[in-house]
């Protein structure tokens, strides 16, 4: 049984959960010489055909109205490191405050999401998934824009990956890193509008 405190202190000290395929069960992992990092500042960016689609207005953002279908959804692929035991964790972070789904609608259809965990003035990038095309790419853009506003410092990416280079992570040291979180986790950002970390202050919220 996994424990809360114990699961995000692991997080604050720059480790993250997965499914180990060898043992069968969710294990911790860290990045032992590089950290993706997605740039908060003017090095962030996107592609070009992006701005065409932002333009077009045809998605909006929620916050937690569908955690659990953005759970599924990331975890919805041939290859994937969420196993039940792991979307099991994600939902008890999820109701005590930690956990945490930014979601890309198109009308009411959920088009995608991405998932992550939110300690202080850092937001811990867990997965991402989108159904329709491009939805994902437009939560990214957006997610960036709310960080921004609330004065958080660092969106961490876990693992670089060509579609992430286009977004301008950047890899660091482990040592930075691990600096940069330290100093994030001290911020107090307000991710929701109500910061109490309560089950009520995250059951929904419309962007």
């Amino acid at each position: 049984m996994w424990n809360i405190d114990t699961i995000v202190n692991g997080y604050a000290q720059g480790y993250f959960l997965m499914h180990d395929e060898e043992s069968g069960r969710v294990q911790w992992f860290s990045t032992p010489r590089e950290r993706a990092v997605i740039p908060l500042d003017d090095r962030f960016r996107y592609p070009r055909s992006l701005h065409r689609v932002l333009k077009r207005q045809q998605f909006h953002c929620r916050i937690n109205t569908e955690f659990a279908a953005v759970v599924r959804g990331c975890a919805a692929r041939p290859e994937t490191w969420i196993s039940a035991e792991l979307a099991d964790i994600y939902l008890a972070l999820h109701a005590a405050g930690w956990a945490h789904s930014f979601e890309i609608w198109q009308g009411e259809h959920l088009a995608g999401g991405l998932l992550g965990i939110v300690l202080g003035g850092a937001f811990i990038g867990e997965s991402m998934f989108h159904a329709v095309p491009n939805a994902s790419k437009v939560g990214l853009v957006k997610l960036v824009d709310r960080l921004r506003d609330r004065g958080f410092s660092l969106l961490d990416a876990q693992v670089a990956n060509p579609h992430l280079d286009r977004f301008g992570a950047i890899a660091i040291p482990q040592a930075e890193y691990l600096h940069q979180l330290r100093m994030a986790v001290q911020q107090n950002c307000r991710w929701l509008e109500s910061p109490p970390r309560t089950r009520e202050s995250s059951i929904g919220e419309l962007i």
